[in-house]
């Protein structure tokens, strides 16, 4: 391999057939003479444009169709010039220098192009050099060499992570595979289960329980979660009523009235606030307004009079102090409206408590959030709830729903695949690497293979397979035709 060209923060790479060198892959090239060494990442590899070629390839594929016979080349010519026709060209992106074993994130040196030698190097060489803590580690999968590639749990502590892709091709996998690392070390981790995937954590594949058994609690709305009035305060109903119920301002004055009155009281039941809203003297339609948004409540099923079937969520999350464990908030079968009351009162919740030091810090898991997160949350969960120690990961099948501030801000982004060209300039923003990469790498990768991106590997960008888990699928497409299948497999064994 022979350096070639150098523009900007790219540079291109002269290889020959022989080379086994694929796109994702690192380069260190080395300068003997001042003891520096280049990082660079394979983006693209093309066939190397030479002058003639093009002629050259006409005249072969004429002379084939029309000259019949063998060819007498006893100088070996041809060999030469199928080498040079089959010459690769390695569009590369700088990834920094090392310079007396110590690396530098900048792209200003240049190599000497006659003396320099190029050679591969692996990704667990290449992060020797960048140091680091490695303890507490996650291992997600294994590098395209085969050796195992671990991120750690500082890496996700306290950071925005995405995780996106197109439909099937690992996205949630993944997010199982980081929730039960953060547990096994002991982390608090809440799960917004959208499809009802996440159920089958504390169940291995045979159906039997398995080590997260006792710390990963599955919550269902109307089910086993259930609140009552009196377990919550008057700013978590307020943005119940306002931003899930979409109650005006001169009914939400009217209601703080009514609510701290029966504060005053002591505990109080859903008849209670019914009958308080029916006494109130007020507008006829603000005492309409309240009553129908009463009604939601009531309909919901999240709440109860009986305080024995409520789930206290402080109780809850002192399960998960000592040993870790796993909030599922399973919001399948869930209507719309029920599913902005359940996620007002959860992060509500977990606020409050976050606030007062009742619990440390917590990992937020949103599956598909633009389906249920308002529009000023997307602003508190960059800024002020990150100070809080909510820290949250999206897992999205659509990007372009994320706002572009979230990737700027995004610490981590674990990309899957995606075909389409608008999916990958939307990630492609991100602050953390360049577009080219994006949208070069992430177009070729298999199902269950992901581009890392960001602080968890150090800003050096690789491909993973990512491994499998012993855990319950639940995520599975159901197929029609599935039974037909299974059956002819069996047959053509």
């Amino acid at each position: 391999m022979r350096l070639y060209r150098k523009e900007g923060n790219s540079l291109q790479i002269l290889s020959s057939p022989k080379d086994d060198v694929e796109k994702g892959d690192y380069l260190l090239v080395e300068d003997t003479n001042v003891n520096r060494k280049l990082i660079v990442q394979v983006i693209d590899v093309q066939f190397a444009s030479v002058p003639g070629l093009l002629e050259e390839l006409l005249r072969d594929s004429t002379a084939d169709e029309q000259v019949h016979g063998e060819n007498f080349d006893p100088l070996g010519v041809s060999s030469h010039i199928n080498h040079i026709q089959d010459a690769r060209m390695l569009i590369c992106k700088i990834r920094g220098t090392i310079v007396n074993d110590k690396l530098h994130v900048n792209s200003s040196w240049l190599p000497c192009r006659s003396k320099s030698g190029i050679k591969k190097i692996s990704f667990n060489s290449l992060l020797k050099h960048v140091g680091g803590n490695d303890r507490l580690p996650i291992n997600v999968g294994e590098t395209k060499d085969g050796s195992p590639l671990n991120i750690t749990a500082h890496d996700l502590d306290g950071r925005l992570n995405i995780i996106t892709g197109k439909k099937g091709t690992g996205k949630s996998h993944l997010s199982k595979l980081l929730v039960l690392g953060l547990v096994d070390y002991g982390a608090t981790v809440v799960v917004f289960d959208l499809n009802g995937e996440y159920s089958g954590l504390g169940f291995s594949t045979k159906g039997g329980g398995n080590q997260y058994s006792g710390r990963v609690h599955v919550l269902t709305p109307g089910a086993n979660f259930r609140v009552s009035l009196s377990q919550m305060g008057l700013s978590v109903i307020l943005k119940i009523m306002i931003h899930a119920l979409g109650l005006p301002g001169t009914s939400t004055r009217e209601f703080k009235h009514i609510w701290k009155s029966l504060s005053q009281q002591g505990k109080f039941t859903l008849q209670d606030l019914g009958e308080a809203i029916r006494r109130c003297n007020c507008n006829m339609h603000v005492r309409d307004a309240l009553f129908s948004r009463y009604h939601s409540l009531v309909n919901s099923g999240f709440f109860t009079d009986n305080e024995e079937s409520t789930t206290n969520f402080e109780k809850l999350f002192e399960k998960t102090k000592k040993d870790g464990g796993a909030l599922v908030i399973n919001l399948k079968n869930v209507s719309s409206v029920d599913r902005q009351i359940v996620l007002e009162y959860t992060l509500g919740n977990l606020v409050n408590l976050l606030n007062q030091w009742k619990i440390k810090s917590v990992f937020l898991f949103a599956e598909e959030a633009h389906l249920y997160l308002r529009e000023t949350y997307w602003e508190d969960i960059v800024t002020r709830m990150r100070h809080f120690g909510l820290f949250t990961n999206f897992v999205t099948n659509q990007p372009d729903t994320i706002k572009e501030n979230i990737y700027r801000q995004a610490d981590s982004i674990f990309l899957f695949n995606f075909t389409n060209e608008r999916d990958l300039e939307t990630v492609s923003k991100a602050a953390r690497v360049d577009s080219e990469t994006v949208k070069s790498i992430a177009q070729e990768l298999p199902p269950h293979h992901c581009l890392l991106i960001g602080r968890a590997v150090k800003d050096f960008p690789v491909t993973v397979k990512v491994k499998a888990l012993d855990i319950r699928t639940m995520g599975q497409t159901r197929l029609f035709f599935a039974d037909r299948i299974n059956a002819y497999n069996k047959l053509s064994a």
